[in-house]
């Protein structure tokens, strides 16, 4: 399993979530189908606009694929930069991590 830090998490002027990975690069990922997709010039996964899923909800998912699908376990770090990010969602993703962190250690 690789594992890559997220370099950015943002909510971009389409209102799709993206994180952009530091090296680990997805460009066949649309063969997951899984709605999950790859901008190749800004090299970033992102989300269709969000309708019925919330945003940690895509976010879950997105981090999912990438290691499901891809073999690519995506980590925040303190350097992840948030764009347009609302705080309270910023704080749940934070916690979501945070909570997976500890139930990984405990195995």
């Amino acid at each position: 399993m690789v594992i890559d830090p997220i370099l950015a998490i943002g909510i971009d002027n389409k209102g799709r979530l993206y994180l952009k990975p530091n090296t680990v690069r997805f460009t066949e990922i649309y063969r997951t189908a899984t709605e999950v997709h790859w901008d190749n010039e800004g090299l970033f996964l992102y989300s269709p606009k969000s309708r019925e899923w919330t945003y940690l909800d895509w976010y879950k998912h997105i981090i999912k694929v990438a290691k499901d699908e891809c073999g690519c376990q995506l980590v925040l770090t303190e350097k992840t930069i948030w764009q347009n990010i609302p705080s309270d969602l910023q704080k749940e993703i934070v916690s979501l991590e945070l909570t997976t962190k500890v139930s990984n250690q405990s195995v």
